[in-house]
């Protein structure tokens, strides 16, 4: 197994991005449940794992078993990013309840589709209703490829839908998840399927009747493929759905080059930065967030077959959260200046 490298405590970065106000609201939701876990390669890491007695176990090359203990929920969505500096990613295999604990297990892959264990670092949520107001929007789908839905969650309340399109894209709809628009928000992708296959946000579309997301998979060969996914949809309100608490997150959207204020978040006001570290990697800092445990996420952006993830864990320089780096790459394992997503979220 590998370890995550260490990192140094010299950052270059430039802040070069926008952030929207935040005003506290008057009442807060919560999730039926969410847990994370960040793999070291050996190891849960503290400060990326909640609950804090989570398990992980290998099984066949690539293959994890995540135990999320008291954690139990039925459906939900799962996201997960590999942690490597070479070309790897990871996606959902499946996962449900086993008495009052999750079970997730997930499979992680080389360039080239070759199951391979990496650190990596998983997220699980289930929301349902009745709906309780929320300081921003939210909502997620668990989709199959035909567009049926396995689960799904919308904060307002609107039916939300998934219409399958050329092989491989899927058009999301969340109806009364208004934004001002044109682009607002931020959103992670997950493949889920027992063979090798990745996905990503070709695009999206926000106005005050809803989001509209464009979503892409992909096999191991690079080639458009039906899968099944998760997609999750956050403005300004955590990964979770919730906003207090927990009350400190962001996230950030690199086109490139950066998406509108609109895509770039903290919740405490400070300004999310981003600077270039090599091709095909990103240096952020974001400001004020170093409060754990917490979680990282990265969603690939564009209509391409590249693929992204995080070099190294994410690390805390309090009162701030730096992740070093984002690395992104082409099919065939080449790093590449791409776009992609990125959600900050801590526990409380």
């Amino acid at each position: 197994m590998m370890r995550l490298l260490a990192r140094g405590a010299t950052l270059l970065m430039a802040l070069s991005a926008g952030a929207l106000a935040w005003t506290a609201p008057a009442s807060a939701a919560m999730p039926d449940r969410f847990a994370f876990v960040l793999w070291d390669g050996t190891a849960t890491v503290a400060t990326g794992t909640t609950p804090a007695a989570t398990t992980v176990v290998t099984g066949p090359p690539g293959r994890y078993r995540i135990v999320f203990p008291g954690a139990a929920a039925p459906r939900g969505v799962v996201h997960v990013t590999a942690i490597n500096a070479a070309p790897h990613w990871c996606q959902a295999n499946t996962w449900g309840p086993s008495g009052v604990d999750e079970v997730v297990y997930i499979d992680c892959y080389k360039a080239g589709g070759a199951p391979d264990f990496t650190p990596f670092t998983a997220f699980f949520e289930r929301s349902s209703p009745p709906n309780i107001a929320i300081n921003g929007r939210f909502g997620y789908v668990d989709a199959q490829p035909t567009g049926a839905l396995v689960d799904s969650f919308n904060s307002m309340g609107g039916l939300n839908s998934v219409t399958p399109g050329p092989v491989g894209q899927w058009t999301v709809k969340f109806p009364a998840l208004g934004t001002p628009g044109p682009v607002d928000g931020s959103l992670q992708a997950t493949a889920v399927s027992p063979t090798a296959a990745r996905c990503k946000v070709f695009k999206w579309a926000s106005n005050a009747s809803g989001q509209t997301v464009l979503v892409g998979c992909f096999d191991a060969l690079g080639a458009p493929v039906n899968t099944r996914f998760t997609l999750t949809y956050q403005y300004q309100t955590s990964l979770y759905g919730a906003s207090w608490p927990p009350k400190y997150f962001g996230y950030l959207w690199n086109r490139p080059p950066l998406g509108p204020a609109s895509t770039n978040f903290n919740s405490t006001g400070g300004v999310n930065g981003i600077g270039p570290a090599g091709t095909g990697l990103y240096l952020l800092k974001f400001p004020n967030l170093a409060v754990t445990p917490d979680t990282v996420q990265v969603t690939a952006a564009g209509p391409t077959s590249d693929f992204c993830g995080l070099n190294g864990a994410w690390f805390h320089f309090p009162p701030d959260t730096v992740v070093r780096d984002v690395n992104c790459f082409t099919n065939a394992g080449t790093p590449i200046n791409t776009g992609f997503l990125i959600s900050v979220n801590s526990q409380f």
